[in-house]
């Protein structure tokens, strides 16, 4: 047995047995038990049966090994899935998903940890895992009536039409976002960037970048220097993992030399998703320079990573974490995604903030409402269900280490969820206001008066509400 797999991780269950004697009325609605942090044993899967450790540390060798496709799948899982699991994969694939499949094998190792491996056991326990429900959905996950809402769309934040280079997004008035590329190292289901980023699927014929890197680096460069009032760089993609280290740190380099940028935030899901990556030598002694060069600046460098549910957080993970800190990352933070099936529960949320915050030096900063992209209604929750949420969870973590849920509204930005101006729950419509313009909106006298719509997810209105959207549709 390695390092990784020795600790046993204390169970809720375990918790419940030595407080039995509690009567009921005083239990909390939400009970913390520390839980070490578990790597799962790959070796449970036939297809990485003699997988070393050492192969498991390497970046590489989780690139190489990455699923792409059924057909690796199946030799990965041998006989653990029944047929029926690949029947509802391929329809997915063929009739629904908008992203195509690539998976690290750190990624897989957290679906399922601790099923059964007979195949009926193994399947359910698959079929009902919140890590693949983003990660590898099937037909059967997606909502049958609803799939998409009426209002749904590829570029739902509508980022590129306030590009004001390729790539970069200026929406904020002191912040904008850098896309340096459109791929990553993972691709997940709900992806809101998924009209760009990864592979073509047979529903979304996917978008592309024309400039060369170095060119589209170079106008993004010179549009800073030119825009003195942009103070915080979101430098993402895609994911940054993706960027080659001597690319990458070059063009972060060029960012801090910019007088007038002080927050420079790295995206990258790649953290918990192939932490391998961020723990080679070249990257972190690149990330090393990279964060003394920011200090002596004065500029917050952040990691800014994406963990849906507590299972993702492995040792491995923590490591990445801390290694950054510990080279001189000011913060490793967390945006999740708030998805129905995944994590939208006080006791999903709680569990993944603490495991975050306590055990692996991640902030939890933020979780968005799943975006209106097409497809994904069956991830999505009301708005009024991500208030209950958000209520739910105040008063457990520090207050520092308490995450924001977040509506990310069309044309408006990050909301927090009571921050509505008004709402009409039975056709599930919340109107929003700002108080900034957009780049496409400094000539527009009404951005700042306007209510902005944003639309709950039909499945989750009361009959009447649904009617009346049937009947909308059907004209």
């Amino acid at each position: 047995m390695t390092a990784l797999h020795e600790a046993v991780p204390t169970t809720r269950g375990t918790a419940t047995t030595v407080s039995a004697a509690v009567d009921q009325t005083d239990r909390q609605p939400y009970e913390y038990v520390r839980r070490e942090l578990v790597e799962p044993d790959w070796r449970r899967f036939p297809g990485w049966r003699d997988v070393t450790e050492a192969q498991w540390r390497d970046a590489q060798w989780q690139r190489v090994h990455c699923v792409k496709n059924i057909k690796q799948l199946r030799a990965l899982m041998g006989d653990l899935l029944a047929e029926s699991f690949y029947e509802e994969l391929i329809a997915d694939q063929e009739n629904l998903a908008t992203m195509s499949m690539l998976v690290p094998p750190q990624m897989v190792n957290t679906m399922a940890p601790h099923a059964d491996t007979d195949q009926a056991s193994f399947t359910a326990a698959f079929l009902a895992d919140p890590v693949r429900r983003y990660m590898l959905p099937v037909r059967a996950d997606r909502e049958p009536v609803w799939s998409s809402h009426p209002h749904s769309s590829r570029d739902s934040l509508h980022e590129q039409e306030m590009w004001v280079v390729e790539g970069l997004t200026h929406r904020y008035p002191t912040k904008v976002l850098a896309e340096l590329l459109s791929t990553c190292p993972q691709y997940c289901g709900h992806c809101t960037r998924m009209d760009l980023v990864g592979n073509s699927t047979p529903q979304v014929a996917k978008l592309k970048l024309d400039l060369k890197p170095t060119d589209r680096q170079d106008q993004m460069i010179d549009y800073l220097k030119r825009t003195p009032g942009v103070r915080d760089v979101v430098v993402s993609g895609g994911d940054v993992a993706n960027v080659p280290w001597p690319q990458l740190e070059s063009f972060l380099m060029r960012l801090l030399d910019i007088d007038s940028v002080r927050d420079v935030r790295l995206a990258t899901k790649a953290l918990a998703g192939l932490p391998q990556h961020w723990l080679q030598a070249k990257v972190v002694e690149g990330l090393e320079r990279v964060a003394r060069t920011a200090a002596r600046r004065g500029v917050n460098l952040a990691i800014h990573t994406h963990v849906n549910h507590v299972q993702s957080v492995t040792p491995l993970v923590a490591e990445a974490a801390r290694t950054a800190l510990e080279v001189g990352v000011r913060d490793v933070r967390n945006q999740g995604v708030l998805m129905r099936g995944v994590n939208a529960t006080p006791e999903d949320l709680l569990d993944l903030c603490f495991a975050l915050q306590g055990e692996a030096n991640i902030l939890p900063y933020y979780f968005y409402m799943c975006d209106m992209i097409p497809n994904a209604e069956h991830w999505r929750v009301a708005v009024w269900e991500a208030q209950e949420l958000q209520h739910a969870i105040m008063g457990y973590l520090p207050g520092y280490a308490t995450p924001r849920i977040v509506c990310d509204v069309p044309y408006v930005g990050k909301r927090w969820v009571h921050q509505i101006a008004e709402y009409d729950r039975e056709l599930g419509i919340s109107y929003w206001t700002k108080n900034y313009r957009t780049g496409i909106e400094l000539d527009d006298p009404e951005a700042l008066n306007r209510r902005y719509p944003y639309y709950d997810p039909i499945a989750t209105l009361p009959e009447t509400g649904q009617r009346s959207w049937l009947e909308q549709q059907n004209g």
